[in-house]
């Protein structure tokens, strides 16, 4: 798929719908998590700050995989590709 084409910004956004969903899951069972968490550790709060460390790998990929199409280095998502 090359850089920058309808292919291309279809499975990003595809991407960004998926990765929003889980969120929003996960945000949607994390007060029951904190409910049932032994000796007072606060889990979901735990859970979220991990959550946000993966969504912030995933953006730098995602910026850095924009700048090498810009850069001519080759389409991005070669391993995720269809």
């Amino acid at each position: 798929m090359p850089c920058l084409s309808l292919g291309f910004l279809e499975t990003l956004i595809v991407y960004v719908i998926v990765i929003a969903a889980i969120v929003a899951v996960i945000k949607l069972l994390l007060p029951p998590l904190d409910s049932f968490s032994p000796l007072g550790i606060p889990l979901g709060r735990i859970v979220m700050i991990i959550l946000y460390a993966v969504i912030a790998i995933v953006i730098i990929y995602i910026i850095f995989a924009l700048l090498a199409c810009l850069l001519g280095a080759g389409p991005p998502f070669h391993a995720l590709g269809r």
